[in-house]
């Protein structure tokens, strides 16, 4: 049951004049009547297990025999997230200083409209961002005019062009590679799948092998795909994966000259998606941009946090709450 403290105010009228006099507002009732946990109860369940505001209505109510309106809710949820801006300030800032940069989008449903949740990742921060375009502005506004050493990501145009070199996700070519080998009766897309079985190989073993022996792997590599991408085809499947390797050739083996600090996919962006994507298909959406952007805000904070051993996400909203 909720621990429920009533404050009584006396009012009194003047007999003579008819004024009505009222006793001031005591401090301890000024504010919100919901302390740190209930806020972080809250966040948690709303961000991290999808719970619609009538589902979130019900948990408070079995749980804690709460009953609190869906209004209250957003106002509870609001002043929880107002916690987390200097937290995501903080990783924004980390962000900006990165050599290696990963990012990835979704789409999502905000304010009934398309729109889409940005992740960017690199070794000190994960910063999630809401945003109602897919465009390159939302990685500048981001990175606000910071040039990494690398980026890695998908081969989405929006994605290029914002660091020295790039690392193409591997994974991403892996699929289409799968697909054209069990469509097509050519031989090439068997041999593509061959050489990225390599690569990964390499990408797995890299941080092992001394730098002679590593160039040497990667320049094995670059010879025998030079060989597969001009070798003669008639098969269309065949011809567009050529193009598609010929498209990202330099973004391929850019983690061979990173070792240890570039992964060959982009699948740590994917995973710190996979929640987003999760909440769009249980929730359908955000019914306001202050929510989707609120939500980033704790996933930048909770994310980063976990990049450190021994987090834990609700603990990491308490905590941010509580401060």
């Amino acid at each position: 049951m909720p621990h429920v403290t009533q404050h009584w105010r006396l009012a009194v009228r003047c007999p003579a004049c008819g004024k009505r006099a009222v006793a001031p507002v005591p401090d301890a009732a000024k504010g919100t009547p919901f302390g740190p946990r209930l806020h972080a109860v809250a966040t948690y369940l709303k961000t991290f297990q999808a719970l619609s505001y009538e589902r979130l209505q019900a948990a408070l109510a079995d749980l804690f025999s709460l009953t609190i309106s869906q209004g209250g809710l957003m106002n509870l949820l609001q002043r929880a997230q107002g916690r987390f801006a200097e937290g995501r300030a903080k990783a924004v800032a980390a962000l900006r200083q990165a050599a290696v940069v990963a990012s990835d989008e979704t789409g999502v449903r905000i304010e009934g409209s398309n729109a889409y949740h940005w992740v960017f990742r690199c070794a000190a921060a994960v910063v999630h961002h809401a945003s109602p375009t897919r465009g390159a502005i939302v990685v500048r506004t981001v990175m606000d005019g910071h040039r990494p050493a690398v980026w890695c990501s998908d081969r989405y145009s929006a994605q290029q062009g914002h660091a020295e070199a790039h690392q193409t996700c591997l994974a991403h070519l892996a699929r289409d590679v799968a697909y054209a080998d069990e469509a097509s009766e050519d031989v090439l897309p068997s041999r593509l799948q061959l050489w990225l079985h390599r690569a990964f190989a390499l990408a797995e073993g890299v941080g092992t092998l001394a730098a002679s022996t590593l160039a040497r792997k990667r320049r094995a590599l670059e010879r025998s795909l030079d060989a597969i991408l001009a070798a003669p085809t008639s098969c269309d499947l065949a011809r567009d994966l050529q193009t598609k390797f010929r498209r990202a050739r330099d973004q391929l083996l850019t983690f061979a000259h990173w070792p240890g600090m570039v992964d060959a996919t982009n699948n740590a962006c994917e995973r710190a998606l996979r929640p987003a994507v999760i909440q769009r298909k249980v929730t359908n959406g955000y019914r306001a941009m202050w929510a989707a952007e609120g939500e980033a805000d704790i996933r930048t904070v909770v994310d980063t946090a976990r990049l450190g051993p021994g987090t834990n996400a609700f603990n990491t909203i308490l905590q941010t709450v509580s401060a």
